[in-house]
C-alpha cells in the first residue's frame, strides 16, 4: 500500500496561516501608536513623521540572484526566509536584536500574466498574500492616477491655448496602466473634433515603469517627492527646450494625490517577522527596488534589514548599488546571491522539462552564470554569500558539487530550504549564520562609476564590465538623444539600463555567460525627476504583453470570497 503526501500550494499555505493582529506586529517592531494607521486587521500604513528617530541604523542585506529562468529561483521566498531565520537566531541568542524586511509591492501585470505574485512562497511568505498581490492598500492606483492626471493636465494646457508652447510631437511623458496590455503601446488621442482636444500620437507604459513610480520610490519624504515631481521633464517646446512639471505648476496637486500612498505599508511573514512592502518598479525596465522611505524606516526600527533587488544582479543589484544607494545614502552591508541547481542547469542548456533528472554536466556548464554574478558583485567591493535555494528534485551529488564549487571560489555558501522549512523553522539557519558573519566583516563598497562620467561612457562601462559586451551600438535616435543630454546638462545623471532579464546580453536566448556581443541601445529617456537616464536596449518593452495562456485563466473566487488559483 502506498501513501500520497499532499503538497500544499503557496496560496493554500497562506490561507491556512494564522496571522497576528497587525497592531501587535507594529508594537513588537517599536512603532508608536500615533504612527499606526490600520487598513483592516492585517495590514497598516505607518506615518514616518510620528516615529521618533533614535539614531538607530540597522545593517542592510541586499538579496539578488543569478539570471532568472522559467525554472524559478525563489528570490522573494529566500528574502522572507532569511529574515525569518535571522529573527529566529536573535530570539535564540537572547540579544534582543530585530530583523525586518523591505520589499516591493507586486504589479497586477505579472500577477495576471505569467510571473505570478511577489510575496514569497511555501512557508516563507509575507501575508495577507491575496491582498498584497491584488490591489493591497491602493498605492499603485494612486501612482497610476497621479501619472495620468499629469497627462490630462498637459493635454488640457495645449487645448486651452498652450502658453508654454508645448510641441505635441515631442511630449515624452506617457500614460500608464498597471496591466500588461500590448494594445496600448501606441495610441492616438484627441480624435472626434475640436471639442475633444488636440489630436496627437501617445502611448501607455506599465505603471511600474513610470517616472512617478521612480520618484515615489526614491524620495525620502513628502517635500522631496514634490521637488522631484517638479523636476520631471514631460516634453519639449517648439524650440526644443525641455519643459518640466514645475513650469506647468501642478507638482503640488500631484503630490497631494500621493501623500497617503507615500506612507509605508506594514505586514508580516508567516513567522511574524515585520515587513514593509512599499513601491514596486520593475528591474528590467526601471530601477527595481522598493521605496527609500521603507528601507530607511526599517533601518530605524531593526538591527538587520533584508531587502531585495529585482531579477539578476546585472539588473536590480547594479541599479541598487549605482542608483538607489546614492539616492538613499544606504550602502549594503552584505549581499546574498540566490542560485538554484535548476536554474543553473537551464543556463547549461537543459530544457525546463528535463530539470528533474540529475545532470551534473549541465550544472557544471551553467555555473558560469553564477560565476559571472559573483565577479560582478565583487567589482563593487562586496563579497557575496551564495544561497542555494533547494528544490525537492535536486540530487545530493548536484548540491554537493555546487557547494564545493562555491568554496573553490572562496565565497561563503549555504543550502537553504526555506520554502518547506521556513516560517520560523530551521531551513535557513545555516544561511543566517553565514550572513551574520558577513555583516560582521567590513567591506570596501564603492559605486561602479563616478557621476561625472558622461552618460555614453557610463553605458559602455556597464555593458563592458557587468554584461561583458565587446561594444555598444547606439541607434540614430539614441545618438540624437545623447547630444540633447549633453546640451541640457544631464550628463552627470546615473544610467538605468532597460534590457531583457534572461541574459547578460539584450538577446533573451543567450543564456549562461555570453561575452563578446554587441549591446544595442535604441533610445535614451532622461528621467530628470527620478534622476537617471533610461537606456532602452534590444527589444525590451516598457509596456509588456500577456502570454498566450495568462495566469488569469486559472484564477477564480469561491463562495466565501477566497482567492483560487493565485500564485
Amino acid at each position: 500500500m502506498t501513501s500520497t503526501v499532499q503538497v500544499l500550494s503557496d496560496l493554500e499555505i497562506a490561507q491556512q496561516a494564522t496571522l497576528q493582529p497587525i497592531a501587535d506586529i507594529a508594537e513588537a517592531a517599536g512603532v508608536p501608536a500615533a504612527a499606526f494607521e490600520p487598513y483592516g486587521k492585517f495590514k497598516a500604513k505607518l506615518n514616518v513623521e510620528q516615529i521618533p528617530d533614535t539614531g538607530r541604523r540597522g545593517q542592510v542585506v541586499l538579496v539578488s540572484a543569478v539570471s532568472p529562468t522559467p525554472a524559478g529561483e525563489g528570490k522573494s521566498t529566500l528574502t522572507v526566509g532569511l529574515a525569518d531565520s535571522l529573527s529566529r537566531a536573535f530570539s535564540q541568542d537572547g540579544s534582543g536584536r530585530r530583523a525586518m524586511i523591505a520589499l516591493r509591492e507586486p504589479s497586477l501585470g505579472p500577477t495576471l500574466g505569467m510571473k505570478g505574485g511577489a510575496t514569497g512562497g511555501g512557508y516563507s511568505q509575507v501575508l495577507p498574500m491575496e491582498e498584497i498581490n491584488l490591489h493591497f492598500t491602493g498605492d499603485f492606483h494612486a501612482i497610476t492616477t497621479a501619472n495620468n492626471a499629469l497627462c490630462a493636465l498637459i493635454d488640457n494646457h495645449i487645448y486651452q491655448g498652450n502658453a508654454l508652447n508645448i510641441d505635441p510631437r515631442r511630449i515624452t511623458f506617457k500614460r500608464v496602466l498597471d496591466m500588461n496590455d500590448r494594445a496600448l503601446r501606441e495610441v492616438v488621442i484627441g480624435l472626434g473634433g475640436p471639442t475633444q482636444g488636440v489630436p496627437r500620437q501617445d502611448g501607455f507604459d506599465i505603471t511600474v515603469a513610470s517616472e512617478i513610480m521612480a520618484v515615489f520610490c526614491l524620495s525620502k519624504n513628502l517635500e522631496e517627492l514634490k521637488e522631484r515631481i517638479g523636476r520631471i521633464t514631460f516634453g519639449y517646446d517648439y524650440q526644443r527646450k525641455p519643459l518640466t512639471v514645475a513650469e506647468l505648476g501642478v507638482e503640488g496637486a500631484l503630490t497631494l494625490l500621493l501623500k497617503e500612498a507615500l506612507k509605508p505599508n506594514l505586514v508580516q511573514t508567516i513567522a511574524g517577522t515585520p515587513a514593509l512592502v512599499h513601491g514596486g518598479p520593475f528591474a528590467n525596465i526601471a530601477h527595481g527596488c522598493n521605496s527609500v522611505i521603507a528601507t530607511s524606516l526599517a533601518r530605524r526600527l531593526a538591527d538587520v534589514v533584508v531587502t531585495e533587488a529585482g531579477f539578476g544582479a546585472d539588473l536590480g543589484a547594479e541599479k541598487y548599488l549605482d542608483i538607489t544607494s546614492r539616492a538613499a545614502d544606504i550602502a549594503p552591508d552584505a549581499v546574498v546571491l540566490v542560485a538554484t541547481v535548476r536554474a543553473l542547469k537551464m543556463h547549461g542548456g537543459l530544457a525546463k522539462s528535463e530539470l528533474s533528472t540529475p545532470n551534473l554536466a549541465a550544472l557544471q556548464k551553467g555555473v558560469a552564470n553564477l560565476e559571472r554574478h559573483i565577479a560582478n558583485v565583487r567589482q563593487f567591493g562586496l563579497d557575496p554569500v551564495i544561497s542555494i535555494n533547494r528544490f525537492s528534485a535536486d540530487s545530493a551529488e548536484e548540491l554537493d558539487w555546487l557547494v564545493s564549487w562555491c568554496e573553490s571560489q572562496q565565497v561563503a555558501v549555504a543550502v537553504a530550504d526555506v520554502w518547506g522549512r521556513g516560517g520560523g523553522g530551521d531551513g535557513g539557519d545555516e544561511l543566517a549564520a553565514k550572513v551574520l558573519k558577513a555583516l560582521a566583516t567590513p567591506n570596501q563598497f564603492d559605486h561602479l562609476y563616478p557621476l561625472d562620467l558622461p552618460v555614453k561612457e557610463k553605458i559602455e562601462l556597464i555593458a563592458g564590465q557587468i554584461y561583458r559586451a565587446s561594444q555598444v551600438e547606439f541607434a540614430p535616435a539614441a545618438l540624437k538623444r545623447l547630444a540633447e543630454i549633453e546640451a541640457n546638462g544631464w550628463n552627470s545623471l546615473p544610467v538605468c539600463i532597460a534590457k531583457t532579464q534572461y541574459s547578460f546580453s539584450d538577446d533573451a536566448t543567450l543564456l549562461g555567460a555570453p561575452s563578446g556581443f554587441t549591446l544595442h541601445v535604441r533610445d535614451l529617456v532622461p528621467k530628470t525627476g527620478a534622476g537617471f537616464v533610461v537606456a532602452l536596449t534590444g527589444a525590451v518593452m516598457t509596456m509588456p504583453g500577456l502570454p498566450k495562456i495568462p495566469a488569469a485563466l486559472a484564477m477564480n473566487v469561491d463562495a466565501q470570497g477566497r482567492a483560487v488559483g493565485l500564485s
